[in-house]
């Protein structure tokens, strides 16, 4: 039996928009993504907001950081934006309005949190739209993934896998420890940088239930090999190439044979 094909994440600032930014949101909803993944971090006064970093420059050059600021104090900056080979100006866009556009629209959401302090922000807000059931949490390594457990059992999220784990421990090592810590967090999958995907650790994480996750796949040829390998998401930039890969080969097996 064919398996089906990845779940698609549209990244963050996916098919060249600006990241953490609602035209980002609203663009892998209009493609037909399934979960839209976007970065969190908290204001001084505790309200949850998409970003990457805490430093920014205003159009005018003043740094500024997010963590020091209130949330109507950064509502009244136009923020300089030089990222991920993108430049441009923004305003910082909330959590919530990014909740309430995936709800509206039936899929996912993967908040990539940044900071301790984001957990807490971002759970209010995932039980004031009732969406524990839409929404995936990533950036967790073992210590952050812990701390979700201790405080929001209720709460879905992935193992981010410890890349410096991979590269100064041999690969099964890696894997059988990747593996005991999303299970000790109680989490529901793995979240894997692509360059570090083989067969050992898909076999490994699918003995122990643990769905692999794999970012950010850009290239088509790439997006073809991980959809053959029981991969339960692609993250992607580039999610129309993906979403055209799908319907082609949905396409090729539902097919009349001659």
């Amino acid at each position: 039996m064919t398996a089906p094909f990845p779940l698609i994440t549209a990244h963050s600032g996916c098919m060249d928009t600006l990241d953490n930014t609602l035209s980002s949101i609203e663009t892998g909803i209009r493609l037909g993504a399934d979960i839209i993944e976007e970065d969190i971090r908290v204001t001084r006064d505790g309200i949850a907001v998409l970003a990457h970093d805490d430093e920014w420059r205003t159009e005018d050059g003043r740094l500024i950081h997010i963590s020091k600021m209130s949330m109507a104090e950064l509502q009244e900056l136009v923020l300089s934006v030089d990222y991920a080979g993108k430049s441009g100006t923004m305003t910082i866009a909330r959590l919530d309005e990014m909740l309430a556009r995936v709800q509206a629209a039936g899929i996912t959401a993967n908040l990539d949190l940044k900071t301790d302090d984001s957990v807490e922000a971002a759970a209010a807000l995932i039980h004031h739209y009732k969406m524990a059931d839409q929404v995936l949490l990533t950036g967790c390594g073992p210590d952050r993934a812990m701390l979700v457990q201790e405080t929001h059992p209720e709460l879905r999220k992935l193992l981010n896998v410890d890349t410096e784990l991979f590269l100064t421990q041999e690969y099964t090592d890696a894997v059988r420890r990747t593996c005991e810590d999303a299970a000790a967090a109680a989490c529901i999958g793995l979240n894997v940088p692509y360059q570090l995907v083989r067969e050992e650790l898909l076999e490994q994480a699918a003995a122990r239930s643990l769905p692999v996750f794999v970012w950010t796949v850009n290239e088509e040829t790439l997006m073809e090999r991980f959809a053959s390998m029981g991969i339960a998401s692609i993250t992607t930039r580039n999610v129309d190439a993906l979403v055209r890969l799908k319907r082609s080969l949905t396409t090729e097996t539902t097919k009349v044979p001659e």
